[in-house]
């Protein structure tokens, strides 16, 4: 089957990837030079299926309220009004009860859990090197409140066999040594031995280079304008420099993926939330963090990605905008001297942000659509990295006419109902 992969960022990479195995003919396209240049650019690099959580959760809008109003607020919303942001934000908020919550994170842990084992068979069966480590996550808590609050993590982590490690302040210094100066801001840690990290930069350009030579056609520089339908049937797309056909189009395009589909009928609630990161050359190795620190205050990470160290968080709600205020980066510069000061060198620090692709139930959208021919894999939200892998896999098995080795039903549009294509009529676009 020939097969256009919508997006050459971490998700379309994995997902061409897995196609041309499955002996599909692939061509990939993106509006960028190369591949993730966009939201899989400097993400957080962490591989954490242990977090993997919705937003949306119980107490969580009380919660934002006190964020919002904090100096280092690890959560912004523009007041700009604007209809989709409104309409996603109230969706997010009928997901934040106990058994939302619990179905949601229950999927998405799934996922997750088995895209670490695709992508540790990736990696022993390519040799792709990353600046992996696979060293764990450490959970930060500077307050006792905290670590009274991380009991309900924990029992969700213990119903799902996740192993984890609770931990005193001595104990997160024994784990991450870096932080033997700040011991005393530390009122606690929760550990989860089997994250990993990475550059997801790093993966998806060297995947890429691998999924070329296996055959996969990457086209750069091109601008998908939208899908071409025939008989109600999705048979390529039109592109600032000409049509390209195919049996089937995956979309990959993240947070730009509503508006493609908008036209064919399909509502597709996914959102962009802004994220920020800095990247900081290490000037102490002994301070420097070992793998991934998360800091709970801050809802900022901080990650060891080999000479570098990646500090990755915040969440703004601000439509597509890109600017790079300086009190998010006065944010991101507190938190990673907070705990390992003088481990890197702020001053050659680069900023940055990326748009992550958010549902408002936290799960990505993955699989069939009704309209024919039409398949997705967006709406990774800050889980992308994490995700990446398996769902290209999944993805892959489902077209290719077999099964996924997890369950996938409730992965796709249909989950939305009505307006997500799951009924009504569709309105296919003129080819």
């Amino acid at each position: 089957m020939k097969v256009l992969v919508l997006g050459a960022g971490v998700i379309g990479v994995t997902t061409a990837w897995y196609l041309a195995e499955a002996g599909h003919e692939v061509m990939v396209l993106d509006r960028q030079p190369g591949p993730a240049r966009e939201t899989s650019f400097a993400n957080a690099g962490e591989v954490s299926p242990g977090y993997s959580a919705p937003w949306a959760a119980p107490g969580v809008p009380l919660k934002a309220l006190r964020w919002m109003l904090s100096r280092h607020a690890p959560l912004i919303v523009q007041p700009r009004p604007d209809w989709a942001k409104l309409s996603w934000l109230a969706r997010m908020l009928s997901n934040c009860t106990p058994a939302a919550y619990a179905a949601n994170k229950a999927r998405m842990v799934r996922l997750a859990e088995y895209s670490r084992d695709c992508l540790g068979e990736l990696r022993e069966a390519t040799g792709i090197a990353y600046d992996e480590r696979r060293r764990g996550t450490l959970q930060v808590f500077r307050k006792e409140a905290q670590v009274r609050a991380a009991e309900k993590d924990i029992a969700v982590l213990r119903a799902g066999g996740v192993p984890f490690e609770v931990l005193d302040a001595d104990a997160c210094v024994a784990a991450e040594p870096g932080l033997a100066a700040s011991r005393d801001l530390i009122a606690g840690g929760l550990r989860l031995p089997g994250d990993e990290t990475g550059d997801c930069f790093k993966f998806t350009e060297g995947l890429a280079a691998l999924a070329a030579a296996r055959g996969v056609r990457l086209r750069y520089g091109l601008a998908v304008e939208r899908l071409v339908a025939e008989g109600g049937r999705v048979v390529g797309v039109l592109t600032d420099q000409g049509e390209a056909r195919a049996d089937a189009v995956i979309v990959a395009l993240g947070a730009r993926s509503p508006d493609l589909v908008a036209p064919l009928g399909l509502s597709l609630p996914v959102y962009p939330v802004k994220g920020y990161s800095l990247t900081l050359p290490i000037l102490d190795e002994a301070a420097a963090p070992v793998s991934t620190v998360m800091d709970e205050t801050y809802k900022v990470a901080i990650t060891r990605l080999g000479d570098r160290i990646r500090v990755g968080g915040l969440a703004e709600i601000a439509g597509f905008d890109l600017s790079l205020p300086p009190a998010r980066r006065a944010t991101l510069e507190h938190s990673v001297e907070g705990l390992f000061g003088g481990a890197g060198d702020l001053s050659a620090a680069s900023f940055w942000c990326g748009l992550r692709p958010m549902t408002p139930d936290g799960t990505p959208v993955v699989g069939r659509t009704p309209v024919p021919g039409l398949w997705l894999n967006t709406g990774h939200g800050t889980l992308g990295w994490t995700m990446a892998a398996g769902s290209g896999r999944a993805l892959a098995d489902l077209m290719s006419g077999g099964r996924a080795a997890i369950e996938t039903a409730d992965l796709g549009i249909a989950r939305y109902g009505r307006g997500s294509g799951g009924g009504g009529p569709l309105r296919p676009a003129r080819a």
